[in-house]
This record gives structure tokens, C-alpha cells and sequence, in this order.
């Protein structure tokens, strides 16, 4: 992958990283905000505690992607990057376009998802 390649991947990924810590950080304060409310009857709580299951179930997905997002930067940084984990070949420019942290080409992807499915 070419040096201006690879920088336009870590910036995107970069501004990602920071905008899924905002998200992050958000949540936390809606999930701690849901707990200081004051629980009328059992619809309101039902309806409070379905409010944070979503927004804990949103910070976990979201943590997981900062995550995947951290691991793109380091390789990236360790040479790595763009490189598929399973075949070893090069991962598509399109789909990094699409999933800057993708960490397999199209068909490694393809034949870990219907492994899943067979299980």
C-alpha cells in the first residue's frame, strides 16, 4: 500500500477513534442519567430499564469497534495494515474504504461467516 494510502486510512481511522469515544462517553452519561430517574410505576421502569439495556448494548458494540480500530492503527504502525490475517494477501482498497479496520479480504470474510452458520 502506498505512504498517502496508508496515511488516508489512519486519519479516517483516527477521527473515528475519536468520535466513537464522544459516543462512549455519551452513553455512560445517558445510562448514569437512567439510573437517577425516578421510577414511577412498573411501565416507567420496564420502560427505563429497556432504555438501558439499549444504551449499554450500544456502548459494548461501539467498544469493540474502538477496539478493532485501535488494532487497525497498530498495524498500520507495525507494517502490517491491509493485509489479510487468514490468506495473507492484499485486502481490497474498496473494502478498506468501506471497513478501514477490516481485518480479512471479501472471500476470507465470506468463508468465516458460513463457518459461523455451520456451527
Amino acid at each position: 500500500m502506498r505512504e498517502h494510502e496508508l496515511k488516508h486510512f489512519e486519519d479516517i481511522l483516527k477521527e473515528r477513534r475519536v468520535q466513537i469515544k464522544k459516543n462512549i462517553e455519551d452513553s455512560m452519561r445517558e445510562i448514569e442519567d437512567l439510573k437517577d430517574t425516578d421510577v414511577g410505576d412498573e411501565a416507567d421502569h420496564a420502560s427505563v430499564s429497556t432504555d438501558r439495556m439499549i444504551e449499554q448494548a450500544i456502548s459494548a458494540q461501539q467498544m469493540k469497534e474502538l477496539n478493532e480500530i485501535e488494532f487497525a492503527l497498530n498495524k498500520i504502525r507495525n507494517g502490517s495494515y491491509g493485509i489479510c490475517e487468514m490468506c495473507e494477501e492484499d485486502i481490497g482498497f474498496q473494502r478498506l474504504k468501506v471497513k478501514p479496520h477490516a481485518r480479512y479480504c471479501i472471500v476470507c470474510r465470506e468463508i468465516i461467516e458460513k463457518s459461523a452458520k455451520n456451527k
